[in-house]
């Protein structure tokens, strides 16, 4: 199979990573791609560093048997624990979604702005993102938002408890954040949400959108590019594959067709 007919893979603890999927979809349309959901394990946001890696390592060395091109870390959690450790053992390029984010966060303030930083507590208590930040001369306030991944993956983000929980984590930052990063692939789902309680003055950066751009650049500078119109779409989960099926369709209008199951 020529290089640039091979799939791409992408892999989130659950549902989230669907954002980059769509989002990929959309500006690929020729690619054939490949997502994993560890919806057996999902969240990744309340487990320790060294099961995240755990995982990250199971699921990249599964998609990287298929023959992939390039590997998506779809998840902010494992993007902020695994990413150097998968980059270690992949003979593909590896993108998380923490620099894509970082740097549209960057260019959506000026030098002094106030940022703020939403995830799951792994990827705060990481501190990858302020990191990252630093060197961009602006001021970062880092939230975690624990609960926002259980409301999307049971399907509840526009149900009245979305808006009660954005409001206990955000509404002292109303008025007070230039920017907020969605630092979460789930977090998209509830951004009417987030916005609502933000306010107008908030720009709100979907780290989702911007991995999927920074993919799209990765395969044309290495000329991997597939030009094709019909790429096919793959949908692999850990558990509960009929309810992964239904969430995606309510939240995303993804179809997934038949969804098969993996378990390590």
């Amino acid at each position: 199979m020529p290089d640039r007919k091979r799939p791409i893979g992408i892999f989130d603890s659950g549902l989230g990573g669907l954002t980059v999927f769509k989002e990929l979809r959309g500006l690929l349309p020729g690619e054939r791609l490949i997502y994993f959901g560890d919806t057996a394990r999902v969240p990744y946001g309340t487990k320790s560093a060294e099961a995240v890696v755990s995982f990250s390592r199971e699921i990249a060395a599964y998609l990287l048997a298929k023959r992939i091109k390039l590997l998506i870390v779809a998840c902010n959690t494992a993007s902020s624990l695994a990413l150097g450790e998968i980059r270690k053992v992949s003979p593909v390029p590896v993108l998380g979604v923490i620099e894509p984010g970082v740097r549209a966060a960057l260019a959506a303030v000026p030098r002094g702005g106030r940022i703020l930083v939403t995830g799951t507590t792994a990827t705060v208590n990481s501190r990858a993102y302020s990191r990252a930040l630093a060197a961009g001369g602006v001021k970062v306030t880092q939230q975690p938002c624990p609960l926002f991944v259980p409301l999307v993956e049971e399907g509840w983000c526009s149900k009245p408890v979305a808006a009660t929980v954005a409001r206990e984590y955000l509404a002292r930052y109303r008025g007070k954040a230039d920017a907020l990063i969605l630092g979460c692939t789930h977090y998209p789902l509830l951004k009417k949400v987030i916005a609502g309680v933000m306010g107008p003055r908030t720009k709100i950066v979907d780290s989702a959108r911007a991995a999927a751009l920074a993919a799209r650049e990765e395969l044309a500078a290495r000329g991997l590019l597939n030009p094709g119109r019909a790429g096919r779409s793959e949908f692999v989960v850990s558990d509960a594959p009929e309810r992964f099926s239904a969430l995606a369709l309510r939240l995303l209008g993804i179809r997934t067709g038949r969804v098969t199951v993996k378990r390590f």
